[in-house]
């Protein structure tokens, strides 16, 4: 394994903070781990900080992440809040779009204030 997530619980959320090298293999694995996580301790709103470090994914590949884990996480989260501090380009945008075509309700932030903001202030009544 070649990346390493931190959970730090929050009242309302869970914060995830993903470290390593950025691979499809490790997208997928530490969104499974998010997943558990969540559903372990209740948790139907995460904040996603990932730190990974390497050449960006494609849009294929970012497709197939974002639709899988669409699948998997529904019913189970009302809403993620999701930074890459090494994003490029507008691909994380397309990976929100893609989120949000699944019915996954995914935000992208540039700073966790920000995704922290709109966790926090987000209708706790959304199904």
């Amino acid at each position: 394994m070649t990346y390493e997530v931190s959970f730090h619980q929050k009242p309302t959320y869970l914060h995830a903070v993903v470290t390593g090298r950025n691979s499809k293999e490790n997208v997928i694995r530490y969104l499974e781990d998010v997943l558990r996580e969540c559903s372990s301790h209740g948790y139907h709103r995460v904040l996603i900080e990932e730190r990974l470090e390497g050449p960006r994914l494609g849009t294929l590949d970012i497709y197939t992440i974002v639709s899988r884990a669409a699948g998997q996480a529904s019913g189970l989260l009302r809403a993620v809040a999701y930074v890459d501090v090494n994003s490029e380009g507008s691909l994380m945008r397309f990976a929100e779009t893609v989120a949000l075509n699944r019915a996954l309700p995914v935000a992208v932030f540039s700073s966790v204030a920000d995704a922290e903001g709109w966790l926090l202030a987000a209708d706790p009544r959304i199904p």
